[in-house]
């Protein structure tokens, strides 16, 4: 497979990939209907982040160690999903009544870059799937660490113009979308997929 090969097959998988909707989706949408654009933003840059992390990772070793290491694995795990049930139940047992965009952004508190990143670092699923996925698209002889950041930051592309594309599509009904009712609806689904998405890792095996 030549290096343009590699690039156009790698390209098109992480496409449908970034489409499938998940924990990432799920944040992004709930962010940009409950807080804004802004923090939607921030909380996709972070999600983003967290997959660069992970690819420095999967680059220099860690990611194959993990990969192997039953206790490392397990170790982030828990912890994965100790802060995603954390997440997940903030959202259920205190969901918001309202916000607007300018309050949103002057909360000191609500540091949504954070949030992303740490649900990504803290998935093992995400490190596992680069150490078996990436090495797939990367030609023989070619650089591995060169490759790997390369590849991880065309995901990071796809990821950011999907996050951008769910958050517009947000914003002609987002008079609607800030009632009362609707916030507390999208903080408690989004908890309660949290929550499953917790639950789903704990139990999750190599």
């Amino acid at each position: 497979m030549s290096s343009l090969d590699s690039l156009l097959a790698f390209t098109f998988a992480a496409t449908v990939l970034t489409l499938t909707p998940g924990l990432d989706t799920a944040l992004v949408l709930r962010t940009a209907t409950v807080e804004g654009r802004r923090q939607a933003f921030r909380a996709a840059l972070g999600i983003n982040a967290g997959c660069l992390l992970w690819g420095a990772a999967v680059a220099f070793g860690l990611g194959a160690l993990i990969a192997v290491s039953e206790l490392a694995f397990n170790l982030l795990k828990y912890c994965g999903a100790g802060y995603l049930a954390w997440l997940g139940l903030n959202m259920l047992l205190r969901p918001r009544r309202s916000l607007s965009p300018v309050e949103a952004d002057a909360r000191p508190n609500a540091n949504w870059f954070f949030k992303g990143m740490m649900g990504n670092v803290l998935n093992p699923k995400v490190g596992i799937f680069y150490v078996s996925f990436l090495p797939q698209f990367i030609p023989q002889g070619h650089n591995l660490i060169v490759w790997t950041f390369g590849l991880v930051s065309i995901h990071v592309v796809l990821g950011l113009l999907w996050s951008t594309t769910l958050i517009g599509a947000t914003q002609p009904l987002a008079s609607v979308l800030r009632r009362e009712p609707v916030i507390k609806w999208m903080d408690r689904t989004t908890g309660l997929i949290f929550v499953l998405f917790a639950a789903r890792l704990a139990f999750s095996k190599r």
